[in-house]
């Protein structure tokens, strides 16, 4: 009967603006799919501009550009006898729609826009598109001048109908679609749809992969059907990693998996299915079927082509498999690390620079560079040409070749560990044989002269010397003192990261590192303009519980013992004077709170929507073990004050990756005032209230 289809899906490393670049990897792809015998093609959400456009999406340029990657695709014959289904923004009858375009052999056969909008936590679709929301409702398109003179069409339908090939019929969905309550694969598979593609723009959030693919098995699951997913992958300009993932399900189980984290550009699957599984698979679902009975249909677009061939007897078709989910660990050491890698790629700077001050952030940071250079070794190694190409062009020699992670970190990453007199030798010690091992170019350097030259000036001016609180100055003087310390650090970090390179005769600069965790941002518990600011930071959205599972993962897998030390050690700023020569200043004891307590607070506070007097409300059943009513508040209390007096730091936070779905991110994540009234006053009421 010829039912056997062969269907391919792909996650592209696109970049917003990148029309070019984007063009590229997509007739990648479907160079890729037609030879693997594929009949149709998916590609990823918004793929022809690339998704992070943002505001860019106002602008007529955007749609002309998308508009003219469409000619070249249309035109080439690399896109013949092969439906392709690719991803831009459309205005019509001057409302601008995200929409998937579907042609085959230069002839548009739909543009279907997309019906729900992602609008929460880092999405602001609303902002730049209108939903469509004439449901099964089909319109004429006036196709632009420079694609009717391709494709000889005037008018093309534009809205929410299905396709209906020779063989099958296949409905789209994308992105957020999937996640609706009332997603359109439901009422698509009941008027007999088959097959459902899902183009998405689906960004990295620690744990969040298998709830992407429970939800595409769940839409065959019950109703029968294959589904397709495509996916965006690597940084596109912004905070957000897209993790690819993309996948074939076919019945409720996985029949193909890409990965989640990788360094190839283009990543292609294909899978050849039976439809006649499919339609004996809903053949005894009969609660299904009476459904069916009743469903309003979709407008049909009829298209002359089929996605089987006629004698398909002898072709495999693919059987299931088990999904393979990175732990939390194996995520912080390869979705940041791919994130560094894209972004020092298209910055085309020449590495990184990291204080490193031997404690657990920075650190981990330093782990995450490392993992870096490995993955870039593993592409190399695997014959991944754009990545050679790329590293060539960073260490500025045209026959280097990566072999060795050490060696390539020593090449891109320089560590500078920052002394003070309150600095301590142990940490020195850490941080020095931290670098070692991962290989990187280490720098130690003294700040005292540039500590005492600044509070010189002040003292100068004002004929006052302020003294830390343990020598008698007061609070204010103490924490004046420690911030100079912090600020210069950040200072001198920006000077050796454009000079380093050039004092070792070698061309280029470097991007500073930061090594905030979400919880120190959360408290503000940092200084503002100091080491935190930096120009990107991989570990600002990830807690200090899963960074020190994260240290644990390297010690084990990348055999680093000198982090071994420096998990051990209370986590410490040593900004404050040493004792004896020990550290007598802990994150902790600063901040009143310890790191498990900040987590849980953060979850409440972003993820559970909680208020002062409903975290309290919360907290005091979840605690009521370890904690008393009083105590509890007062905990509440503390936190909301710190958290409320430091937010104005969060307006300056380092653009750091996004892992956490409590992330204080003051950009477009976590929107907030930055001046409170921080005494609570009626909602501290409300506390003491039920305390009594």
């Amino acid at each position: 009967m010829g039912r056997a289809v062969t269907v391919a899906t792909c996650a592209l490393n696109q970049w917003a603006l990148d029309f070019e670049g984007n063009l590229e990897r997509i007739f990648r792809s479907i160079v890729i799919a037609k030879s693997k015998g594929a009949r149709y093609r998916l590609g990823p959400e918004l793929e022809i501009c690339g998704y992070g456009c943002s505001d860019h999406y106002y602008e007529s340029d955007t749609l002309l550009h998308s508009f003219q990657v469409l000619e070249k695709l249309l035109e080439s014959p690399a896109t013949q006898d092969i439906i392709c289904d690719v991803g831009m923004p459309v205005l019509h009858r001057n409302v601008r729609y995200n929409c998937r375009v579907i042609f085959l052999n230069k002839k548009i056969l739909l543009i279907r826009p997309k019906i729900s909008l992602a609008n929460a936590g880092n999405y602001r679709e609303l902002r730049w598109f209108t939903p469509w929301s004439k449901a099964r409702h089909v319109e004429e398109y006036f196709l632009p001048r420079i694609i009717q003179e391709v494709t000889g069409q005037e008018t093309v339908p534009f809205g929410d109908a299905v396709l209906a090939t020779q063989d099958t019929c296949l409905g789209a969905e994308i992105c957020e679609e999937l996640w609706a309550p009332n997603s359109p694969h439901i009422e698509m598979g009941l008027d007999g749809v088959e097959i459902f593609t899902n183009s998405s723009g689906s960004h990295h959030v620690l744990r969040k992969a298998h709830a992407r693919v429970d939800l595409v098995n769940s839409a065959t699951a019950k109703n029968g059907g294959i589904y397709i997913l495509a996916n965006q992958k690597g940084c596109d300009g912004d905070r957000l990693y897209y993790d690819g993932c993309a996948m074939i399900s076919m019945n409720g189980e996985t029949v193909a998996q890409g990965s989640q984290f990788s360094l190839d550009d283009v990543e292609v699957l294909v899978a050849t299915l039976d439809l006649e599984d499919v339609q004996s698979y809903r053949a005894e679902i009969s609660s299904r079927n009476l459904a069916a009975s009743k469903v309003k249909p979709y407008p049909r677009v009829k298209v002359n082509f089929a996605l089987s061939c006629p004698d398909d007897l002898a072709v495999p078709t693919c059987m299931p498999i088990q999904w393979r989910h990175h732990s939390p660990e194996e995520e912080i050491s390869l979705g940041p690390a791919c994130w560094l890698w894209d972004y020092l790629r298209r910055s085309k700077q020449a590495g990184f620079l990291l204080p490193l001050s031997g404690g657990i952030d920075s650190s981990a940071t330093a782990c995450i560079v490392y993992s870096m250079c490995h993955q870039v070794c593993l592409a190399v190694k695997n014959g991944n040409a754009d990545v050679l190409a790329d590293a060539r062009r960073i260490v500025n020699d045209e026959t280097y070749i990566p072999e060795d992670p050490q060696e390539f970190c020593k090449r891109v990453l320089t560590t500078c560990y920052m002394a003070s007199e309150n600095s301590s030798q142990d940490t020195c010690n850490r941080a020095k044989l931290l670098a070692e091992q991962i290989g990187s170019y280490h720098i130690n350097l003294n700040i005292d002269a540039a500590v005492k030259a600044v509070v010189g000036i002040f003292s100068v001016v004002t004929g006052r010397t302020p003294q830390f609180s343990v020598r008698g100055g007061s609070s204010r003087e103490s924490l004046a003192l420690q911030n100079v310390q912090a600020r210069i650090r950040m200072v001198l970090a920006y000077l050796f990261a454009q000079l380093t390179l050039w004092a070792r005769g070698m061309p280029g600069g470097l991007l500073v590192l930061g090594s905030a965790n979400v919880d120190e941002s959360l408290r503000g518990y940092l200084t503002k303009y100091d080491c935190s600011s930096a120009d990107i930071n991989p570990i600002g959205g990830i807690s200090k519980t899963d960074l020190k599972n994260f240290i644990q993962y390297c010690i084990e897998n990348f055999q680093l013992t000198a982090l071994r030390s420096i998990m051990s050690a209370p986590p410490t700023a040593e900004l404050e004077p040493l004792v004896d020569g020990q550290v007598a200043q802990t994150d902790e004891a600063d901040m009143g709170m310890t790191y498990a307590e900040l987590s849980i607070y953060g979850k409440l506070r972003k993820i559970g929507k909680a208020g002062p007097y409903s975290m309290f409300c919360k907290l005091i059943n979840i605690w009521k073990e370890i904690f008393t009513p009083r105590e509890v508040a007062s905990k509440v209390k503390h936190f909301f004050r710190m958290y409320s007096v430091n937010r104005h730091k969060m307006t300056t936070l380092t653009p750091s990756y996004h892992a956490e779905n409590y992330s204080p991110d003051d950009n477009r994540f976590d929107l907030r005032p930055f001046l409170y009234n921080t005494s609570w006053s009626w909602q501290f009421g409300c506390i003491d209230k039920q305390v009594s």
